[in-house]
């Protein structure tokens, strides 16, 4: 009941109004209340993520921000990084990501509407309640474009960071980009969704001469995040 009576106010606040990020690295910046979780205008959002972009990021970095929802830490790394490779596929998101990006004129954001996996061509996309957790799926209502990482390096500046957050699809999305950890050597933050997926991903990354710390245990609820260091 408690909890409920916390919430209350947050539920009555308009989904198109524009805030201002209220703490942390993003402090003034503007977001719209309903793309995503109210943590991300309040500024308390995946706290230990925000601390590894702080902590990581360069002024002349290159970022990847694969599964980039709708845009939060991509405004965290255009804040801290050169330039932004933004990756979304869902049209809900890419709508927020885009408008976040314009409002914050985030002029070093390039928005890619695209699934990353481990082959470029095209496939099934099976949107959640929660837009946040949709992903890659046989079974989905929604068809979107894919590509691989390592198919970006012909067009893209090589990646020194790269954030991947992308419902179960990392594993498929480190495959394909066997020649970018190979031989761009970016540092990693990944989100692995399920312990199978969590430690396939680790084996894939250590076989490349990662190695890799934990920041989130996902033994509770399935999210594992580590940062992968070359």
């Amino acid at each position: 009941m408690l909890s409920r009576l916390i919430r209350l106010p947050l539920r009555l606040i308009p989904k198109r109004a524009v805030l201002p990020v209220l703490s942390g690295p993003l402090r003034g910046r503007r977001w719209i209340a309903g793309a995503a979780t109210h943590g991300c205008w309040l500024g308390t959002y995946e706290r230990d993520a925000q601390r590894v972009f702080a902590r990581c990021l360069r002024p002349g970095d290159v970022v990847y921000d694969v599964g980039a929802n709708a845009g939060f830490f991509t405004l965290l790394a255009a804040k801290l990084a050169k330039e932004v490779y933004a990756f979304e596929p869902l049209p809900r998101n890419l709508e927020y990501l885009r408008e976040h990006v314009r409002r914050n004129a985030a002029a070093n954001v390039h928005v890619l509407p695209l699934a990353v996996s481990d082959r470029a061509g095209t496939a099934r996309f099976a949107a959640a309640e929660n837009p946040a957790m949709g992903g890659l799926s046989a079974s989905g209502g929604i068809e979107v474009e894919t590509t691989t990482l390592d198919a970006l390096r012909a067009t893209l500046p090589a990646p020194s960071f790269i954030k991947m957050d992308i419902e179960g699809g990392e594993y498929a999305a480190l495959t394909g980009a066997a020649r970018v950890l190979r031989e761009d050597r970016p540092l990693l933050l990944l989100s692995a969704h399920g312990y199978e997926q969590h430690e396939r991903c680790g084996e894939l990354l250590r076989e490349h001469g990662y190695e890799l710390e934990a920041l989130v245990d996902g033994a509770v609820d399935g999210n594992y995040v580590v940062l992968a260091k070359p």
